[in-house]
């Protein structure tokens, strides 16, 4: 009896400790020892008071006691983006596969992050996981930077066991989809830059250049060709209502920014206008194929069954035109159909692609047949943005040209005209 009530006490005593261990934090502290010598480390304490006696108990004198991860003054850190989610993923993947606990994966990771605010939340997670959650949960705090479909692949290794296999899984897939949005970045940029570049130098030359050549022709008493006579009177419109053309132009671009994003019915009449340019919209349209397959694929292989893993691809292929497709396909595969049947009533997705799914499906080796589809498509999207990039170098030097060249031309006819005169 004597026995029981004492191991009763001492569980009690060790679930007590466990509690109170939870609750402590990491703090990070640079002291000097007797010897004058600069020393850090980190120390596990209910608050940085505790931190400075056992310290002074040591004998060294504390200079900074901060929380671990905690900047200093008051900074934030900068945003977590994806890129940041992917190479965190294939750290941990790596770490967990070469046998490292999970809760010292994290620690280590958390300890070389330079964003301190990805560092905090790496930190965090780590102590919910050491509180008793699973990865999953403790990544579900974190919604945005852990989106759904990160949360139910982790979620379906770790009910399989296989967490190393689908964190390498998911590393795979963060890189991929990150290298393929900035190979979408890449094609857009150039027709861009092009477009500001271009009215940068038309409002300067508006704006600076011309009105001098203006007074000049006006001081001569010449008769402007009808190519000068236009550029002057543009030029007397830009210097009187600049502030229209550059406001109409930001307005604009507000306007269509904020009706995509409130109204369904015109981001999706958008998202069609794009996928219909000459070569943009074919880059656009592989982009999301590609993302489609690999998603659907790693879905798949990670054990999600297909109805929810569609339902997590429609949010993933970065196109709303093919995110209602895919969740129409959803509803067909509910009731029965077949992938590939129902991939062919959308009319979206290439009659190849239909057919490696549907090989897929009848040899059981469907996230094979979608890595392999996604593959090809991604190297397409690869060789298309290349393409586009070596044809715009030129094209841009031709665009600029044909403006500032033509305003140049423009402004020295008349100049021309009296030289010929004389």
């Amino acid at each position: 009896m004597a026995t029981a009530t004492a191991t009763a006490k001492n569980g009690k005593s060790l679930g007590a400790q466990r509690a109170e261990i939870s609750k402590l934090t990491t703090y990070e502290w640079i002291a000097l020892d007797k010897r004058g010598k600069r020393m850090k480390g980190d120390m596990r304490a209910k608050n940085a008071s505790l931190v400075k006696a056992e310290l002074r108990r040591q004998g060294m004198n504390p200079q900074t006691v901060r929380e671990r991860g905690k900047p200093l003054f008051g900074a934030t850190g900068s945003t977590v983006k994806p890129r940041d989610v992917a190479i965190f993923s294939r750290q941990i993947a790596t770490m967990m596969a070469s046998g490292v606990p999970m809760v010292q994966s994290f620690e280590i990771i958390a300890d070389g992050q330079k964003n301190v605010r990805f560092k905090n939340m790496l930190t965090d997670v780590k102590q919910t996981i050491e509180g008793g959650a699973s990865l999953h949960e403790a990544l579900g705090k974190y919604p945005v930077q852990f989106d759904e479909l990160y949360r139910n692949l982790v979620h379906a290794g770790e009910s399989a066991g296989v967490l190393e296999t689908v964190l390498d899984t998911v590393a795979t897939y963060k890189e991929r989809t990150e290298s393929m949005k900035a190979k979408i970045k890449k094609a857009l940029f150039y027709p861009i830059m092009v477009v500001v570049v271009a009215m940068l130098v038309s409002m300067i030359m508006l704006l600076f250049v011309v009105p001098v050549f203006a007074q000049t022709f006006k001081d001569a008493g010449a008769e402007l060709p009808a190519p000068t006579q236009f550029v002057v009177n543009a030029s007397e419109f830009m210097k009187s209502y600049w502030w229209v053309v550059v406001g109409g132009t930001v307005g604009g671009v507000v306007a269509l920014v904020m009706a995509k994003n409130r109204s369904e019915k015109f981001a999706h009449l958008l998202d069609r206008v794009m996928l219909r340019l000459p070569v943009m919209g074919n880059i656009l349209r592989q982009s999301a194929l590609a993302r489609f397959g690999r998603t659907l694929g790693v879905t798949f292989r990670a054990g999600v069954p297909l109805v929810e893993a569609m339902e997590a691809v429609a949010g993933a292929t970065g196109s709303i035109v093919y995110s209602e497709a895919v969740k129409q396909m959803r509803e067909d595969v509910a009731v029965g159909h077949q992938l590939q049947l129902s991939m062919r009533q959308t009319g979206l997705f290439p009659n190849m692609m239909v057919q490696m799914v549907g090989i897929g499906e009848e040899s059981g080796a469907l996230d094979h047949m979608l890595f392999k589809v996604a593959e090809f498509y991604e190297e397409e999207v690869n060789n298309a943005v290349d393409t586009l990039s070596s044809l715009l170098e030129p094209l841009i030097m031709v665009i600029l040209g044909v403006i500032v060249g033509g305003m140049v031309i423009a402004l020295y006819l008349p100049i021309f005209k009296l030289a010929g005169t004389v």
